[in-house]
């Protein structure tokens, strides 16, 4: 759960500052923005030029910037990072942290953080051991600094025990696991269904509609960014999942869709059914092609199961159903009887009499309504915006129905 964090690496004066490229590479790698501070006596242990290379940013040790002698404002790095790490952390470090000294520009932005604040400890076994080292440690933990506990074996010294900086991988773990832990929908069972169904006529041709499912994914991403648990079903379409913790599962019809989502709506605190399903189905499709000289006058029609009513008639007091209505004529009207007749929670409104708005656009524009007819309207926006809005009214229900 890294994506899109704005991540500080602090990098101390240790032999396990080469383990700080690794870890560089790994929070790149699952989409973070990575700045890296240097203590002064770092430098003589990894070169900045390698870790700037990795983040992609250029990477600060002075409280003033080379030639021209323009500030590196601390104050604004605390501010800017979504998570703060020093890893290596040492001995000397670790001890100014615990006392609130100031003689660089790592702890300067130490200092003016607000963020969570996470350390690696790397050291000798004698010094990790310590009882100063011990109550340093004590201290920091008792302000709120997460320790990544050091790991085991053979240290730089010859000695064997405690006190080597975690592994890289075991670093990016800890700390994507403890930001998830601090999002909004941390732990949070969600369904989404995305995109449209196609109704077969024959193996060929079918019944189906304009939607391409950009609303639904943009909907999955934002619970899976604020730390949910997602499962996408989804229709016919040409996107791709980009969080990778996304469970999705394609499907094609109406009745497909319904078989699917029941099963995972069982277990899911939130379901969010955006998917524009087919209203109508032939009776029968053909086993094969039909023919245009075999073409019947007519074909008949039935509905197809409502998969957003069956979820209703199943849900539960401790469960939240949230369904779009996309209408072109007495749009409020319509949306609050669906509202009541569907049992909902919350019913996200399309009109296609709003430019921009509805199937194949990147934007739509909605209005939120609860079922105790709290109206909200928003702006045109793009979907992974709007996504962001209904995610923020979810939790505000959340919040009213608690009080």
């Amino acid at each position: 759960m890294l994506r899109n964090k704005k991540i500080i690496l602090g990098v101390t004066a240790s032999i396990a500052a080469y383990k700080s490229a690794f870890l560089i590479r790994l929070l790149i790698k699952a989409g973070a923005d990575v700045k890296v501070i240097m203590t002064p006596a770092s430098v003589d242990f990894i070169t900045p030029l390698t870790l700037s290379a990795l983040s992609k940013n250029p990477v600060l040790i002075d409280f003033v910037k080379d030639k021209t002698r323009l500030w590196n404002n601390h104050v604004e790095l605390g501010l800017w990072a979504d998570a703060f790490i020093i890893a290596p952390a040492s001995a000397n470090t670790i001890a100014k942290m615990a006392n609130g000294i100031c003689d660089n520009l790592l702890l300067a932005a130490y200092l003016s953080a607000r963020c969570k604040v996470y350390i690696a400890p790397a050291m000798d076994l004698d010094m990790y051991k310590h009882p100063a080292t011990a109550e340093n440690l004590k201290h920091l933990k008792s302000f709120g600094i997460g320790i990544i506990p050091p790991g085991t074996g053979e240290l730089a010294s010859g000695l064997n025990g405690e006190g080597r900086m975690a592994e890289a991988e075991d670093i990016a773990a800890y700390l994507s696991k403890a930001l998830t832990q601090q999002l909004p929908f941390s732990g949070k069972k969600v369904l989404v269904t995305a995109g449209p169904t196609y109704e077969a006529i024959d193996p060929v041709r079918f019944i189906g509609n304009h939607s391409s499912g950009k609303m639904g994914f943009s909907i999955a991403e934002e619970f899976a960014n604020q730390g949910a648990e997602v499962t996408l079903v989804c229709g016919p379409n040409s996107l791709k999942t980009i969080n990778t913790s996304i469970k999705r599962i394609d499907i094609t019809s109406a009745e497909e869709l319904f078989n699917v989502a029941s099963k995972a709506f069982q277990s899911a605190d939130i379901s969010v059914l955006s998917a524009a399903v087919a209203d109508f189905k032939p009776a029968k499709a053909a086993n094969q092609k039909i023919k245009k000289a075999d073409a019947p006058e007519n074909i008949k029609l039935i509905p197809t199961i409502d998969t957003l009513a069956e979820l209703g008639k199943l849900k539960k007091s401790n469960q939240l159903l949230i369904g779009f209505s996309l209408e072109t004529e007495n749009e409020i009207k319509n949306a609050k009887s669906k509202i009541k007749n569907k049992n909902l929670d919350l019913i996200i409104l399309n009109s296609l009499n709003d430019n921009g708005a509805g199937f194949k656009t990147d934007t739509n524009k909605i209005t939120i309504i609860d079922k105790n007819n709290k109206t909200s309207e928003f702006k045109l926006k793009s979907k992974p915006e709007a996504a962001k809005d209904i995610l923020k009214e979810i939790q505000n229900y959340k919040l009213r129905i608690k009080n």
